[in-house]
């Protein structure tokens, strides 16, 4: 229960048609997509079949040493995963890539997003027999894959079958003996993309600045409800799950993504831009410097400011090494990263109207604090403008966002929020606004965190035992601020 949208999974699998350093290819990858997951990270290499996995807590460089990688040793294949828990607990049990050995042989799975009916198929599974060693649903997905396989040709064609089963989001890299997998939900909920390296190697990954790390080139998205099969025969798909339509999470744009990425056809530095650029124009506002949060409202700003002639300046400098707030035990030793974190460059904002750029305001404690510092470095006015709608639901395809009862918009009214966090104006860009962000994205977008509608059915049960999670973790957390 913290005032941040926690990042989604980042994954990564390679097919190069000789043996080489895939291991270290995946290092690199995992590395450029450590933004959405800083909990945990692993990478498994396929050498002849035999795959071999490394796999615990802590950031890509903690994880992985020089020896580690040799370790895993050169292949033709690999996967890598750096997850944050968006189900199942944060231990090295439930860090991936998942390794399942069965009669078929062995497979590898990499998993970014989240099952509605997760819970509905691990006690079915539970029933017949399945015994689990995570609490995560990745583990329900290659539970029903291997299944299927036992009655199925391919591997490709298990995972077909499977599909029909696992409902929710879900961007996949499986790898096989002799095959690499991508697979990405009917939907289109997360991001995947296919580059390609200078030897002639396939790549699959969550963005595409992994494939920039790497000296890949972008060669396209995977489609909503697609299976791309990577083997000998070279690159083949399976469309037998695609036509649907597609409800990719906007959110990605605002906030997730990095900016150097380029996702659905569109630049997420440029999408941001255009945030920024709709926020003036939905709710203009006078003022005498535009300055963002780093890192993901400074292109908001700088758009925000093209867009209302506002001078931009640059208004803080961001502790490139401290981690993230929410990792401190608690609330107080949190306050106290916010100042470490951040530091306000005073020139900027003295006796000045400033207007204030970020993506999103959950429970307001963060950003009141920021303000707070924008205050005791002498602005005279500070207007808050986010570049995203209230978040006022929760989410049920990988982001974990908080239950309605610690979402400051569904408490407080907009001129309350203000209020309580202590700024002159605050402005939020409306729904319609956020659709506009990734003009020209060839995909329709999931709000549902916003509106409270969802592209597909979320079961009773698995809304109830979200919001039973939150609340424990909430009574934990008010526990421990107590001690």
């Amino acid at each position: 229960m913290f005032d941040t949208i926690h990042e989604e999974c980042g994954v990564f699998g390679i097919y190069e048609k000789e043996q080489s350093d895939v291991a270290s290819s995946a290092y690199y990858a995992l590395y450029a997509l450590q933004h959405r997951g800083q909990e945990s990270c692993g990478i498994a290499v396929n050498d002849d079949g035999l795959i071999v996995c490394h796999k615990d807590v802590g950031l890509v460089p903690d994880v992985f040493s020089r020896d580690n990688l040799e370790k895993l040793g050169w292949g033709t294949m690999a996967v890598g995963h750096c997850r944050y828990s968006t189900t199942g607990n944060s231990s090295a049990v439930n860090a991936q890539p998942l390794v399942v050995r069965h009669c078929k042989g062995a497979m590898a799975l990499a998993h970014n997003g989240n099952l509605v009916n997760a819970p509905e198929l691990r006690r079915q599974l539970e029933l017949n027999g399945a015994i689990f060693h995570t609490t995560n649903d990745s583990e329900v997905i290659s539970y029903i894959i291997t299944r299927e396989r036992l009655l199925s040709p391919s591997i490709e064609d298990a995972i077909a079958k499977a599909m029909y089963s696992i409902k929710g989001a879900y961007s996949l890299i499986v790898m096989s003996p002799k095959k690499l997998i991508a697979v990405r939900d009917p939907n289109g909920f997360r991001p995947l993309c296919i580059g390609e390296t200078a030897s002639g190697g396939v790549v699959f990954a969550s963005e595409t600045c992994a494939l920039d790390s790497i000296g890949a080139k972008f060669v396209r998205d995977v489609e909503p409800g697609e299976i791309v099969i990577a083997d000998e025969n070279g690159l083949h798909s399976l469309y037998s799950h695609c036509g649907g339509e597609s409800s990719f999470c906007v959110f990605e744009y605002v906030y997730f993504a990095r900016p150097d990425s380029v996702i659905q056809g569109v630049s997420v530095h440029e999408a941001r831009q255009r945030a920024g650029r709709i926020l003036y124009r939905e709710n203009p506002v006078e003022a005498d410097v535009v300055v963002g949060v780093p890192d993901s409202g400074l292109d908001a700003a700088l758009g925000y400011s093209q867009e209302s002639g506002i001078p931009y300046g640059v208004g803080f400098i961001k502790n490139r090494y401290i981690g993230r707030t929410f990792i401190q035990p608690t609330q107080g030793q949190r306050e106290d990263s916010v100042r470490i974190k951040l530091n306000v460059i005073a020139e900027t904002v003295r006796d000045k109207r400033v207007v204030l750029i970020d993506d999103s305001i959950v429970r307001g404690t963060t950003c009141a604090r920021i303000v707070r510092l924008l205050r005791d470095a002498g602005a005279r006015e500070v207007h808050f403008a986010v570049t995203a709608p209230p978040f006022k639901n929760p989410c049920y395809f990988g982001t974990d966002i908080d239950s309605r009862d610690k979402l400051i918009a569904c408490r407080m009214t907009v001129p309350e929020i203000a209020k309580q966090i202590g700024v002159d104006s605050l402005t939020y860009l409306s729904i319609d606004g956020v659709k506009e962000i990734a003009q020209g994205a060839n995909c329709g977008f999931c709000v549902g965190c916003f509106s409270g509608e969802y592209p597909i059915a979320v079961p009773d049960k698995m809304q109830k035992n979200k919001f039973e999670k939150k609340i424990s973790a909430a009574k934990q957390e008010e526990e421990t601020d107590a001690e």
